[in-house]
């Protein structure tokens, strides 16, 4: 595999818990700004990821044959916006086959299984699937 989402998983190894939830808040702060060229995405509510209880938005697309993903996520919730970035810096420019092999449950490949609750885990298959069906979507623009 050559996502970098793969390349990511080396920041958690050998950690406890409590380490990978401090690596994963550290990576809140890596989360990069959204585009200027299109709408905000904070707000809008297409872009929105229903399944998750914090307020995340995301827009997907394919530009140049490559994944291209920009997210939003309040602050004051660093623990999602650290799962978000994690997502966002993984599989942006990644080809869109490989993203779409991914798992829909991220976190066992992190090893936050155990240390984030249901809620979140839910939330991240819900990012997934709407990464995946936008993805198929942009995918079957191109080729009609």
């Amino acid at each position: 595999m050559t996502l970098k989402l793969y390349e990511l998983t080396e920041e958690f190894e050998g950690l406890d818990d409590q380490d990978r939830l401090q690596v994963l808040i550290d990576f809140a702060e890596t989360l990069p700004n959204e585009s200027s060229q299109y709408d905000p995405l904070f707000g809008n509510e297409e872009c929105r990821i229903q399944e998750c209880q914090t307020p995340v938005f995301l827009r997907i697309g394919i530009i140049d044959g490559k994944t291209y993903i920009e997210a939003d996520v309040p602050r004051k919730s660093p623990t999602v916006r650290g799962l978000v970035s994690l997502i966002v810096e993984g599989i942006n420019q990644a080809d869109p086959t490989e993203v779409l092999d991914l798992p829909d449950d991220l976190l066992p490949i992190f090893g936050l299984e155990n240390a984030l609750g249901m809620t979140r885990q839910q939330g991240v298959r819900g990012m997934m699937s709407r990464i995946k069906r936008d993805l198929r979507a942009a995918m079957n623009e191109k080729t009609a």
